[in-house]
Protein backbone atom coordinates (compact mmCIF):
# COMPACT_ATOMS: atom_id res chain seq x y z
CA UNK A 1 0.00 0.00 0.00
CA UNK A 2 1.11 3.38 -0.84
CA UNK A 3 0.11 6.68 0.46
CA UNK A 4 0.43 9.45 -2.23
CA UNK A 5 -1.12 13.36 -2.22
CA UNK A 6 -4.90 12.81 -3.98
CA UNK A 7 -5.27 14.39 -6.98
CA UNK A 8 -8.83 15.61 -8.52
CA UNK A 9 -11.38 12.42 -8.66
CA UNK A 10 -12.14 12.24 -12.06
CA UNK A 11 -14.46 9.19 -10.77
CA UNK A 12 -16.62 8.33 -7.46
CA UNK A 13 -14.38 5.50 -6.43
CA UNK A 14 -16.49 4.95 -3.29
CA UNK A 15 -19.58 3.48 -5.83
CA UNK A 16 -17.31 0.15 -5.99
CA UNK A 17 -15.77 0.58 -1.84
CA UNK A 18 -18.24 -1.49 -0.40
CA UNK A 19 -20.32 0.14 2.33
CA UNK A 20 -19.94 3.45 2.94
CA UNK A 21 -21.02 4.24 6.62
CA UNK A 22 -20.67 2.09 9.66
CA UNK A 23 -22.23 -0.87 11.85
CA UNK A 24 -21.53 -0.79 15.51
CA UNK A 25 -22.98 -3.02 18.71
CA UNK A 26 -21.92 0.07 20.98
CA UNK A 27 -21.99 4.10 21.32
CA UNK A 28 -21.15 6.76 23.07
CA UNK A 29 -23.92 7.77 24.74
CA UNK A 30 -24.18 11.97 25.81
CA UNK A 31 -26.07 13.25 28.23
CA UNK A 32 -26.31 16.86 29.78
CA UNK A 33 -27.75 18.63 32.11
CA UNK A 34 -28.04 23.02 32.18
CA UNK A 35 -28.31 24.36 35.62
CA UNK A 36 -27.15 27.47 36.85
CA UNK A 37 -25.66 29.00 33.77
CA UNK A 38 -23.41 25.90 33.18
CA UNK A 39 -23.62 22.44 31.65
CA UNK A 40 -22.50 19.38 32.66
CA UNK A 41 -22.09 16.79 29.62
CA UNK A 42 -21.74 12.61 30.61
CA UNK A 43 -20.21 10.33 27.82
CA UNK A 44 -20.86 6.84 28.31
CA UNK A 45 -20.39 3.93 26.47
CA UNK A 46 -23.81 2.02 25.62
CA UNK A 47 -24.89 -1.30 24.02
CA UNK A 48 -26.69 -0.33 21.56
CA UNK A 49 -27.11 -1.77 17.90
CA UNK A 50 -26.41 0.91 15.20
CA UNK A 51 -25.88 1.06 11.42
CA UNK A 52 -25.52 4.00 9.19
CA UNK A 53 -24.89 4.58 5.29
CA UNK A 54 -23.89 7.43 3.35
CA UNK A 55 -24.20 8.25 -0.22
CA UNK A 56 -21.29 9.40 -2.02
CA UNK A 57 -23.01 11.29 -5.31
CA UNK A 58 -21.19 13.58 -7.76
CA UNK A 59 -21.92 16.97 -5.89
CA UNK A 60 -19.99 15.17 -2.71
CA UNK A 61 -17.33 14.34 -5.45
CA UNK A 62 -17.44 18.37 -6.68
CA UNK A 63 -17.01 19.33 -2.91
CA UNK A 64 -14.40 17.45 -1.85
CA UNK A 65 -12.62 18.63 -5.03
CA UNK A 66 -12.76 21.54 -4.06
CA UNK A 67 -10.99 20.94 -0.80
CA UNK A 68 -8.65 18.66 -2.48
CA UNK A 69 -7.75 21.41 -5.02
CA UNK A 70 -5.87 22.71 -1.69
CA UNK A 71 -3.11 19.70 -1.89
CA UNK A 72 -3.16 18.75 1.72
CA UNK A 73 -5.63 15.79 0.81
CA UNK A 74 -4.04 12.00 0.61
CA UNK A 75 -5.30 8.71 -1.33
CA UNK A 76 -4.23 5.14 -0.07
CA UNK A 77 -3.53 2.84 -3.00
CA UNK A 78 -3.02 -0.65 -4.29
CA UNK A 79 -1.50 -1.15 -7.21
CA UNK A 80 -2.01 2.43 -8.42
CA UNK A 81 -5.52 1.64 -7.45
CA UNK A 82 -7.34 4.37 -5.17
CA UNK A 83 -8.62 2.19 -2.29
CA UNK A 84 -9.26 5.19 0.78
CA UNK A 85 -8.90 8.78 0.90
CA UNK A 86 -8.34 11.48 3.68
CA UNK A 87 -9.72 14.97 2.79
CA UNK A 88 -8.29 17.80 4.28
CA UNK A 89 -7.51 21.67 4.66
CA UNK A 90 -5.19 23.72 6.35
CA UNK A 91 -7.20 26.49 7.90
CA UNK A 92 -5.09 29.39 8.48
CA UNK A 93 -7.47 31.58 10.24
CA UNK A 94 -6.88 29.44 13.29
CA UNK A 95 -3.55 27.23 12.78
CA UNK A 96 -5.55 24.23 12.10
CA UNK A 97 -5.53 21.15 10.25
CA UNK A 98 -9.07 19.55 9.28
CA UNK A 99 -9.80 16.27 8.18
CA UNK A 100 -13.14 16.66 6.55
CA UNK A 101 -13.30 13.29 5.32
CA UNK A 102 -11.81 9.44 5.61
CA UNK A 103 -13.01 6.75 3.71
CA UNK A 104 -11.44 3.29 3.41
CA UNK A 105 -13.12 0.70 0.63
CA UNK A 106 -14.53 -2.15 2.92
CA UNK A 107 -12.14 -4.73 1.21
CA UNK A 108 -9.49 -3.30 2.95
CA UNK A 109 -10.27 -1.83 6.33
CA UNK A 110 -8.73 -2.91 9.26
CA UNK A 111 -5.75 -3.13 6.93
CA UNK A 112 -3.68 0.23 8.10
CA UNK A 113 -4.58 2.32 5.15
CA UNK A 114 -6.67 4.98 7.78
CA UNK A 115 -3.69 4.89 10.22
CA UNK A 116 -1.21 5.65 7.70
CA UNK A 117 -3.62 8.22 6.16
CA UNK A 118 -3.77 9.90 9.40
CA UNK A 119 0.07 9.52 9.67
CA UNK A 120 0.23 11.54 6.45
CA UNK A 121 -1.83 14.39 8.04
CA UNK A 122 0.34 14.75 11.12
CA UNK A 123 3.79 14.70 9.47
CA UNK A 124 1.62 17.66 6.75
CA UNK A 125 -0.01 19.13 9.46
CA UNK A 126 3.45 19.47 11.07
CA UNK A 127 5.13 20.57 7.85
CA UNK A 128 2.79 23.63 7.66
CA UNK A 129 3.80 24.23 11.37
CA UNK A 130 -0.39 23.96 12.62
CA UNK A 131 -0.98 23.38 16.35
CA UNK A 132 -3.71 20.61 15.93
CA UNK A 133 -5.38 17.85 14.11
CA UNK A 134 -9.28 18.78 14.22
CA UNK A 135 -11.79 16.34 12.82
CA UNK A 136 -15.81 15.53 13.69
CA UNK A 137 -17.84 12.07 13.47
CA UNK A 138 -20.73 10.75 15.08
CA UNK A 139 -21.40 9.39 19.02
CA UNK A 140 -22.60 6.61 17.45
CA UNK A 141 -19.40 5.95 14.94
CA UNK A 142 -18.23 3.95 18.17
CA UNK A 143 -15.37 1.85 16.50
CA UNK A 144 -14.42 5.54 14.44
CA UNK A 145 -13.84 6.96 17.90
CA UNK A 146 -11.93 4.30 19.02
CA UNK A 147 -9.73 4.28 15.87
CA UNK A 148 -9.33 8.09 16.67
CA UNK A 149 -8.29 7.83 20.29
CA UNK A 150 -5.97 4.98 19.37
CA UNK A 151 -4.51 7.58 16.87
CA UNK A 152 -3.49 10.08 19.96
CA UNK A 153 -6.96 12.23 19.26
CA UNK A 154 -8.81 13.53 22.13
CA UNK A 155 -12.34 14.36 22.42
CA UNK A 156 -12.18 18.04 22.99
CA UNK A 157 -16.27 18.81 22.56
CA UNK A 158 -19.93 18.13 21.42
CA UNK A 159 -22.62 19.92 19.55
CA UNK A 160 -26.27 18.13 20.22
CA UNK A 161 -27.86 20.03 17.39
CA UNK A 162 -25.56 19.64 15.05
CA UNK A 163 -27.40 16.90 12.68
CA UNK A 164 -31.11 16.35 11.51
CA UNK A 165 -31.01 13.26 13.34
CA UNK A 166 -31.45 13.44 17.33
CA UNK A 167 -30.24 10.24 18.05
CA UNK A 168 -26.79 11.45 16.33
CA UNK A 169 -24.16 14.05 18.37
CA UNK A 170 -20.86 15.64 16.82
CA UNK A 171 -18.40 14.72 18.71
CA UNK A 172 -15.31 16.80 17.84
CA UNK A 173 -12.04 15.33 18.37
CA UNK A 174 -8.43 16.99 18.43
CA UNK A 175 -4.66 15.68 18.61
CA UNK A 176 -2.68 18.50 19.47
CA UNK A 177 0.87 18.72 17.75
Amino acid sequence: MEIKKLEKLTENPALRWGLNGYTTDKILSISFVEYGGSFEFVLKEKSMPYFKIWETHSTDIEELNEIIEKKHSFGAFEEEELIGWMICEHRTWNNSFYIENILISEEFRRNGAGAQLIKSAVREARYLNCRIIELETQNTNYPAIQFYRRMGFSITGINTRLYENPEETAVFMTLDL
